[in-house]
C-alpha cells in the first residue's frame, strides 16, 4: 500500500527546520512527530527539486507538490472516466446486485477506468458526502421498518365532547421510501400488531425482516443481541414468515428510514389535518388515506423518481407473498388445569383431557377461538365465550372415573356431605342436578366442605335447610347465609358504665 503523503503545512515545517533552524533529521521528526526516514524522504526530493527556504514566491500547494512528486502529478494530469454514482447507488438496491458487479460493467465501458480498489473508494467519499454518513444501499424487498410518530391526532367524542390522543403506525420499505401510516387508538399490542398486518397488506407483500423500535408491546426484552419478543409478536412473524430485528436501544441510525417517513407523515399528512376536527379513528384514517397517496407520488427531488415509482422497480418485484389468511391477533396466559379438568380464562371455564389435570398449560385465546397447548402440543379447542361463571366442556374430555372423586355422578362429595348432616347431603346433592354436567358443580362442592371446616355443623345444616327452601344453590348463597346467621346469633354486647348514659330509668 502506498505511503500517504504528509500535508503541505508539515511538509513546509520539514523543510524550514532543517535550513533555517538546522536540526538534526532526528530531531525535525521529534518536533513534526513523523518518523525518522519519512524526514529523510522529503528533505531528498526537496534537495532534487531545487527547493530551499525560504520557498521561491508565490510557490502554491500544488506546485509543490508537482515539484516533489513529478510522476504522481503527471499521472493525476490524466483523468479517468467516473460513473454516474446515483445511478450506481440505485442499482445497488435491486436484488443480487454487488458493487464488484457494477464494477466490472463499469470497466467493460471505460477499459481505462478506475481498478476496484479505486472504484469503491470514490463511491465511498460520494456516498458520505451525501449526508455526512455512510448510507447503506438497501436491498428490495428485504427490510420494513416500523415506528409511532411524535405527534398525535385529537380524537373528540361527539357524545361528551372528551378529547383523546389517538397514536400515528408508520411504516416503510427502506429501497424506496414507499410509506404507510394508519390512525390507531394506543400503542397497545392489538393495535401494534394489527398496523403491521394492514401495512403488508398495503406493500401486497411479505419482506425478509421487520425493524421496529422497542416498544414494550412488540419487545418484552431489549438486548442487543437477543432481544426477547412478545409471544404474540412471536407468532406474527412465524405467520408471516418473517424475521424481527429490533433496533439497538438509543440507536435511532439503526432504522434511519422509517426515522425520516414519520418526519415526512408529519409534515406532509399531519400538519395539513391540524385544524381539522375528527370525531372517530376512522374518519382520521379515510382523511389521512390520499395524503399518504400523495406523499407517495411525490417526485423526490435528489432521486427524480417518486416513492411509489421506486416501490414498483425495486420492492414489488422482491416481495414474498402474503399467506392466504391475514394473522389473526392473540393473547397468551400461563394457566394451570384445575381438578375437574377445566382451565379459567376470563371468568369463563373451558375443559381440556382430564388426564392433564394438576398440569401446566398455555392458552392461546382470538376473539372467536380459544385453543389450550400442553408441552408444544394442541391439546383442546373451544369456541370463544364471553359468558363469565359458565362451563364449555366437551365430553370426550371427561373421563370414566376421577383420581379425586369416586365417580363421575359426584358420589364422594355426597359422602361428605352426609357427614354433616341430612341438610346438607340434600343440598350438595340439589346442587349437582343443577348443573347441565355434574363436574361444573364440584369447585362449589369444594367450597362448601371448605366451610365446614370453618362453622359448626348445626349453623351449616340450618344454612342449607333456608336455602333449599328458597331453591338458592351456589356456594356464595351459602356463604352469606352462614355469615347472616353467626351475626344473628352473636349477642350485643352490653353498653359500658358511664356518667353520661343515662339508663332506662331516666325515662320513667
Amino acid at each position: 500500500m502506498p505511503q500517504e503523503r504528509l500535508p503541505v503545512r508539515k511538509i513546509r515545517e520539514v523543510i524550514r527546520l532543517h535550513h533555517e533552524a538546522e536540526l538534526s533529521n532526528r530531531a525535525i521528526a521529534r518536533v513534526c512527530k513523523v518518523s525518522n526516514s519519512t524526514v529523510g524522504e522529503y528533505l531528498a526530493r526537496a534537495e532534487q527539486a531545487g527547493l530551499g527556504w525560504p520557498p521561491p514566491d508565490g510557490l502554491s500547494d500544488a506546485d509543490l507538490y508537482q515539484r516533489l512528486f513529478p510522476e504522481k502529478g503527471k499521472a493525476n494530469r490524466t483523468k479517468r472516466p467516473l460513473p454516474n454514482w446515483e445511478e450506481m447507488h440505485r442499482e445497488l438496491s435491486k436484488r443480487g446486485v454487488t458493487l464488484t458487479l457494477l464494477w466490472q460493467e463499469y470497466r467493460e465501458k471505460h477499459p481505462d477506468g478506475y481498478g476496484y480498489t479505486q472504484f469503491r473508494v470514490h463511491y465511498q467519499r460520494w456516498n458520505k458526502a451525501q449526508t455526512g454518513t455512510m448510507r447503506i444501499p438497501r436491498k428490495g424487498g428485504e427490510e420494513m421498518e416500523v415506528d409511532y410518530a411524535g405527534m398525535t391526532v385529537p380524537i373528540t367524542n361527539p357524545e361528551t365532547g372528551e378529547i383523546s390522543r389517538a397514536q400515528v403506525f408508520v411504516a416503510t420499505l427502506p429501497a424506496s421510501n414507499y410509506t404507510y401510516a394508519e390512525i390507531q387508538p394506543s400503542q397497545g399490542l392489538q393495535h401494534w400488531l394489527g398496523g403491521h398486518v394492514r401495512a403488508l397488506t398495503f406493500f401486497g407483500g411479505v419482506p425478509k425482516t421487520i425493524c421496529p423500535d422497542n416498544l414494550k408491546s412488540g419487545v418484552k426484552t431489549p438486548h442487543r443481541y437477543e432481544p426477547e419478543l412478545n409471544p404474540s409478536y412471536q407468532e406474527l412473524a412465524e405467520h408471516y414468515r418473517v424475521a424481527v430485528l429490533p433496533a439497538r436501544v438509543r440507536k435511532p441510525r439503526d432504522k434511519a428510514h422509517v426515522e425520516n417517513s414519520v418526519q415526512n407523515v408529519e409534515r406532509w399528512v399531519l400538519a395539513p389535518l391540524r385544524n381539522r376536527t375528527f370525531f372517530s379513528i376512522g374518519e382520521a384514517n379515510r382523511a389521512i388515506a390520499p395524503l399518504v397517496q400523495a406523499l407517495n407520488q411525490r417526485k423526490m427531488a435528489h432521486l427524480g423518481q417518486s416513492r411509489q415509482q421506486l416501490f414498483e422497480e425495486l420492492d414489488l418485484p422482491a416481495l414474498n407473498p402474503l399467506p392466504e389468511r391475514p394473522y389473526e391477533f392473540a393473547t397468551w396466559k400461563n394457566a394451570k388445569v384445575n381438578i375437574d379438568y377445566h382451565v379459567a380464562f376470563e371468568g369463563h371455564y373451558y375443559s381440556v383431557p382430564h388426564h392433564l389435570v394438576r398440569q401446566e398449560v398455555r392458552i392461546r385465546a382470538t376473539e372467536s377461538m380459544l385453543a389450550i397447548f400442553h408441552h408444544g402440543q394442541q391439546a383442546a379447542i373451544h369456541p370463544r365465550s364471553q359468558t363469565q361463571g359458565r362451563f364449555s366442556t366437551r365430553p370426550e374430555h371427561m373421563p370414566d372415573n376421577h383420581r379425586f372423586v369416586i365417580s363421575a355422578d359426584g358420589d364422594w362429595f355426597q359422602r361428605e356431605a352426609r357427614k354433616i348432616g341430612p341438610h346438607a347431603a340434600a343440598y350438595i346433592s340439589a346442587l349437582l342436578k343443577s348443573r347441565r354436567y355434574p363436574q361444573h358443580a364440584y369447585r362449589s362442592c369444594l367450597g362448601i366442605l371448605n366451610l365446614a371446616r370453618k362453622h359448626p355443623h348445626p349453623r351449616l345444616e340450618t344454612a342449607c335447610q333456608n336455602l333449599l327452601e328458597a331453591d338458592l344453590l351456589s356456594y356464595r348463597d351459602l356463604k352469606s347465609e352462614l355469615e347472616h346467621l353467626m351475626s344473628a346469633k352473636s349477642p350485643k354486647p352490653p353498653l359500658p358504665a358511664h356518667k353520661n348514659v343515662r339508663g332506662n330509668n331516666y325515662y320513667q
